[in-house]
């Protein structure tokens, strides 16, 4: 099945643009979630990536506003 809609990471909005969002200029992603399935392969992989990504902000965030 062919997604049509896509979501701004940007501002948020919806729109059927798969390139870019007209609104802003900002990425669009598929804002649909994975087909679910209970012998999921990769799910320790993507817990894994989540992590490293939420430490990289928790760094991030900490450099940019600093208390």
């Amino acid at each position: 099945m062919v997604w049509l809609l896509r979501k701004c990471v940007e501002c948020e909005r919806y729109t059927l643009n798969q390139e870019k969002c007209p609104y802003c200029g900002g990425k669009v992603r598929v804002p649909h979630p994975a087909k679910f399935s209970p012998e999921d392969k990769y799910a320790k992989y993507r817990r894994a990536m989540r992590a490293e990504q939420n430490e990289r902000n928790i760094r991030q965030r900490d450099i940019e506003n600093p208390t």
